[in-house]
């Protein structure tokens, strides 16, 4: 039988099924209708600049906190620790007035996002090297090493966190030194399972399987071949992590579980509350470091955003074009 009496003869076939059972037909074409269309590669244009005019302006938002805390001698008006007149409404000399014991609210603002912006760099950068450590290790070996770090993940991400951490701070010295090491040690493991997924998927790549046939190492192929392909997955972990950090940070700080020697929003936020601001009224001491805080983790979040939006723009732009 030829090519074009076989394709006739199904489609007589069909033809016969459909006159026979006229309602197969509607559901046929109703599903039909209601089947997803790809969206065009114009909408992921518009929608991306759309997000990435968001993007700059959280990359503006950040640059702004970031030149505060490399350089608070030239936007703070006064020392952080000079004494002045105590309660001091806003006035020309003062433009954010003054604390219980004088100190000047606008040089406690700038000097404060030093230490907040520290921790939350530092503990994020802890718990990235961690989680992507031990997803890495899981995703590439797999099998019983994959089985015992991500069962150690499992019983690390059932841990309370902050009940703990509020533990620790009440029984050790508050110090910035021991906020970063235990936050950055219990908040690695949605980095790590991240991690590992995404090795599994490189793990498969045509380039790795001819690395390991060539005679190279794993722990040349992981860090060589596989790590470089995961900055997009973890910096916007990175990122997202640092504005945890330091909402944990302000948390801990307004418990009175942290340094009151160093001057941080979540600090200042504290005294307010324990000092008569928020009896007083006085929303020039406890609103700057709450929108400080507020605006500087909404930045983080839309620069991680931001990346994570390019990356699903360039794929569909490629996908289109193929």
């Amino acid at each position: 039988m030829s090519l074009e009496a076989a394709h006739s003869e199904s489609s007589c076939i069909t033809e016969a099924c459909t006159e026979e059972h006229p309602e197969k037909q509607l559901k046929n074409s109703d599903f039909i209708l209601k089947l997803p269309l790809k969206p065009p590669f114009n909408y992921y244009r518009k929608q991306g600049s759309f997000l990435g005019q968001l993007n700059y302006g959280g990359i503006f938002l950040f640059a702004l906190f970031l030149f505060m805390a490399l350089f608070p001698s030239l936007l703070a008006p006064y020392a952080p620790y000079d004494r002045f007149t105590p309660y001091e409404e806003p006035s020309g000399q003062h433009l954010l007035g003054t604390n219980d014991i004088g100190n000047d609210i606008l040089s406690e603002l700038v000097y404060g996002a030093k230490v907040s912006l520290t921790v939350g760099f530092a503990a994020a950068l802890v718990s990235t090297l961690i989680g992507t450590i031990l997803g890495l290790c899981s995703g590439y070996f797999r099998g019983a090493v994959d089985e015992l770090l991500m069962g150690f993940t499992d019983i690390v991400l059932i841990i309370p966190k902050i009940p703990l951490i509020i533990v620790l701070g009440a029984y050790l010295q508050p110090s910035i030194w021991i906020l970063v090491p235990v936050l950055g040690l219990l908040s690695w493991e949605s980095t790590a399972r991240v991690t590992r997924s995404k090795t599994l998927q490189l793990r498969e790549t045509g380039y790795v399987k001819s690395a390991r046939c060539m005679g190279f190492s794993s722990q040349h192929i992981m860090f060589s071949d596989i790590l470089p392909n995961l900055y997009h997955v973890l910096l916007p972990k990175f990122m997202l992590a640092t504005a945890s950090a330091m909402i944990s940070e302000a948390s801990l700080s307004f418990l009175g579980l942290s340094d009151v020697s160093m001057k941080s929003w979540g600090t200042m936020l504290s005294f307010a509350f324990s000092r008569g601001g928020f009896i007083r009224d006085m929303w020039w001491w406890y609103l700057p470091p709450g929108i400080c805080i507020t605006l500087c983790v909404i930045s983080i979040a839309l620069i991680g955003f931001g990346i994570e939006t390019k990356k699903e723009e360039y794929a569909a732009g490629g996908e289109d074009a193929v």
